[in-house]
């Protein structure tokens, strides 16, 4: 039986992976009260007290305009909170799987962006997910999966939801839905992402930088057009562009990932539509 770590447990990628290990490994799902990945020698500890066979890094700083005023704060969580990791699972022959993000591009894209293509992050937040990419690739046997625009089911009680989630809420109360009209995007299922991981896991891929994203890519009133569709309720959009919404970090405006190596790993990714019907069939039932 495989022995799991997932940090960050109680977020919402880190409820979708620990759903998705329990049914055949030992799981160990740690909230920042469990575990402050900041806290180097807990982290030591708590590795050594467990002896994980894999440890998956949940754990985030994910306010993109509170990290430009809080910059210690990010890179302690999204870096150095990752290096920590990193250290501990190298003193167990485990495998470490990160999560970052498209953050870590500008934007000035027009297709997807792939593994291969120049990280330039544009913002504090950006910044300390690469960091902590760097950190989980210093270990041999690590995943390091890029997300984004993530949607799904929260742990029972959290406040972690997504921008989806909100859409969503707003289309079935037939209020005024507010998206960008300029940013797209490559919608990320955490259900999806959690199959990935385990599956990843389970295979002969290398080990290795992964994007993990459903596949396609559409702007956000794209995305709250089909929402609308899958309900059977109208949309009442209000357009928002990047410059009108004066954000405190700047927001990469092209930023759709590309799951190709993945799928090259045998591992190949559904629609981000077919993973929104999914997840509304989910929340309906």
């Amino acid at each position: 039986m495989t022995r799991v770590i997932v940090t960050g447990a109680r977020g919402l990628l880190g409820a979708a992976i620990t759903r998705e290990f329990q049914d055949n490994g030992d799981v160990q799902a740690l909230d920042r009260t469990a575990l402050d990945i900041t806290d180097e020698r807990a982290v030591d500890r708590t590795v050594r007290e467990i002896q994980p066979d894999v440890i998956v890094n949940c754990a985030a700083f994910n306010d993109v305009d509170g990290a430009e005023d809080d910059a210690a704060q990010a890179l302690a969580v999204n870096g150095f909170g990752v290096r920590a990791l990193a250290r501990a699972a190298g003193s167990l022959p485990c495998t470490l799987v990160h999560y970052s993000t498209d953050f870590v591009f500008d934007g000035d894209a027009n297709r997807p962006y792939t593994e291969e293509d120049e990280p330039h992050p544009r913002s504090v937040y950006g910044l300390s997910k690469l960091l902590g990419e760097w950190y989980a690739a210093g270990h041999p046997r690590a995943f390091v999966l890029r997300v984004e625009s993530l949607f799904g089911e929260p742990a029972a009680g959290s406040s972690s939801k997504g921008s989806l989630h909100g859409i969503v809420t707003r289309i079935r109360a037939q209020d005024e839905v507010p998206v960008f009209v300029d940013r797209t995007v490559s919608p990320s299922y955490t259900v999806d992402v959690a199959r990935a991981t385990r599956a990843l896991l389970e295979s002969n891929a290398p080990a290795g930088l992964y994007h993990c994203v459903n596949s396609g890519a559409a702007t956000w009133d794209a995305i709250a057009g089909e929402a609308a569709t899958l309900l059977g309720r109208p949309l009442r959009l209000k357009p928002l562009t990047l410059e009108s919404a004066s954000l405190r970090a700047a927001r990469p405006r092209y930023c759709a990932l590309s799951p190709a190596r993945l799928a090259s790993a045998g591992i190949v990714m559904p629609s981000w539509q077919d993973a929104l019907r999914r997840h509304l069939q989910s929340m309906s039932g």
